[in-house]
């Protein structure tokens, strides 16, 4: 194993990332499910339906981007999508009982990722939290607001 004591801290914390990520992504496989899936999905929880275009940019990606995670999900069972009364030519896209199951599932599963490494999530979670806190008000730019804003139910989302 490489010499970590002389790492930059930066290099720590993207290849901590990168391992945490591969190895939830591993273990969401096994239920059909990818981290961009879970994404989605947690997003629907937290605000209910709403159309592809709305979700893309709630979730900072490109509707075509969005559009084949969406197809994944709903062959598995997890979303479902429907035409839209107002707009014939969108989709609302809506969590399923499955999908509600699988995000606790896929909640379940980030702790015991984290659970295998000797360090308490808990405070994993709050030390990370502060760190994106701290930087988010040191650096102001649209990227990075965009970033750190959180996404408000009720407030109208603009199309892409």
């Amino acid at each position: 194993m490489p010499d970590m004591d002389r790492w930059p801290t930066g290099r720590l914390l993207s290849t901590a990332a990168r391992l945490v990520e591969h190895s939830w992504n591993e273990k969401l496989g096994a239920i059909g499910l990818t981290h961009a899936g879970v994404i989605a999905m947690e997003v629907l929880s937290a605000n209910g339906p709403m159309t592809q275009a709305q979700l893309a940019q709630l979730v900072r990606v490109q509707a075509q981007t969005m559009g084949k995670t969406l197809s994944r999900l709903e062959a598995h069972g997890h979303i479902s999508r429907q035409r839209s009364a107002s707009d014939r030519r969108s989709h609302v896209v809506s969590l399923t009982d499955r999908g509600r199951d699988a995000v606790a599932e896929a909640a379940d599963m980030e702790r015991s990722v984290l659970a295998a490494a000797s360090i308490d999530p808990d405070v994993l979670r709050q030390e990370l939290q502060a760190v994106v806190r701290e930087l988010a008000t040191r650096i102001s730019t649209p990227d990075v607001k965009a970033i750190v804003t959180p996404a408000v139910p009720g407030l109208p989302i603009e199309a892409n």
